[in-house]
């Protein structure tokens, strides 16, 4: 099998060779993949296609599909099953569209008006995570820029003796924790001190401005603090303030990728992205290129470097602030076998739901 989602020139000279027919005889398997799963052949296909053909006639096109690098066959049975190039060509060139039915568009939007009741923008992107799951039936996933919230409480807690965690509290209610190394000959007092001087200090600020005025004024913190102790604070603000890597990632509905699993090789791709889902800085990557263009963005396979292991497909979508400004990515995780035709118009909506909250100042 080629796994591949670019066609070689010989592969491209043939798919756009294609004639009705054998375009026909390829929607079908492909479609028939989407449904159960499960190879195609020629026989169930001479039965379904809206003309006259005979299992042998249909065997001789899948002999030219094969060719092609559009289907290949999983075992030695006489079943087809679609490449990932196959699949490529199918979203881009074959893909009907649905539209979101009614009753969705209203549970989507009724949902959106209750998280924006809420006031917290995070919630409402749990909520868009979670609905995306649940009407998809794979997991709903979520990335954005991470809001740089106005604080009311921080505290340090050892964990062990060279770590601790820093709990970061916001005004909204939200609550962000991090780890953090200690510095080495930290006495148990420097913890609860550090505390103190930065809730003393906090008044509703943001961690970057906290962070600024520390440094402003380092020469006073180090007098009211020993030297381990305001070391501690100026590792805890800049661990907090931004990290690494300033986007968050919030998944839902996992476990739904667990059901209707056709084998085990199925149980370990979807092991493997459960691991890459751990990671989740790969996962910000691939969804992070959805917002290089306009509308619903489709990663099939091996055409991103995370699902290439894992035999999964992504369907994203970015959302837009008031100032049109592209500041997250709404989309689905599932099995390259996703229900293209009803996802993408799903995601693009919810998309545009989400911008609408933003628009009206979430």
């Amino acid at each position: 099998m080629n796994m591949s989602t670019s066609p070689t020139p010989f592969q491209a000279r043939a798919i756009r060779e294609l004639n009705e027919r054998s375009r026909e005889i390829f929607r079908q398997i492909v479609e028939s993949y989407l449904a159960t799963g499960e190879p195609v052949g020629s026989r169930n296909i001479s039965r379904i296609i809206p003309m006259a053909l005979s299992p042998a006639s249909v065997r001789n096109v899948m002999s030219d599909l094969e060719a092609a690098g559009l289907i290949f066959a999983p075992h030695t049975s006489a079943g087809r099953l679609p490449t990932q190039v196959g699949l490529r060509f199918f979203v881009d060139a074959l893909l009907e569209l649905g539209d979101v039915a009614a009753d969705e568009r209203t549970r989507i939007e009724a949902q959106m008006r209750a998280a924006a009741s809420n006031r917290t923008f995070e919630t409402a992107l749990a909520e868009a995570s979670t609905m995306l799951s649940g009407i998809s039936r794979g997991a709903g996933v979520v990335v954005t820029t991470k809001t740089d919230a106005r604080l009311k409480h921080v505290e340090f807690v050892r964990l062990d003796p060279g770590r601790a965690l820093v709990v970061l509290v916001a005004e909204d209610g939200s609550v962000e924790n991090r780890l953090l190394a200690l510095p080495a000959g930290l006495p148990a007092s420097a913890l609860t001190e550090a505390s103190n001087f930065l809730n003393a200090r906090i008044a509703g600020r943001t961690l970057a401005e906290l962070r600024g005025d520390i440094e402003h004024r380092r020469a006073e913190m180090e007098g009211e603090l020993d030297a381990l102790t305001a070391k501690l604070v100026e590792a805890g603000l800049a661990r907090t303030v931004g990290g690494p890597d300033p986007r968050q990632l919030i998944v839902r509905g996992q476990a739904n990728l667990l059901e209707d699993l056709k084998a085990a090789e199925d149980l370990e791709r979807i092991r493997l992205l459960f691991a890459d889902l751990e990671t989740q800085t790969d996962v910000i990557d691939l969804l992070t290129r959805a917002e290089g263009g306009e509308g619903v963005r489709i990663f099939i396979g091996s055409e991103n470097r995370l699902f290439s292991m894992s035999g999964s497909s992504i369907v994203a979508a970015p959302f837009r602030d008031d100032q049109q400004r592209i500041v997250g990515v709404v989309g689905v995780i599932g099995p390259t076998r996703l229900n293209y035709a009803r996802i993408v118009p799903m995601v693009d909506f919810t998309a545009r739901a989400v911008s609408r909250l933003l628009e009206r100042g979430l």
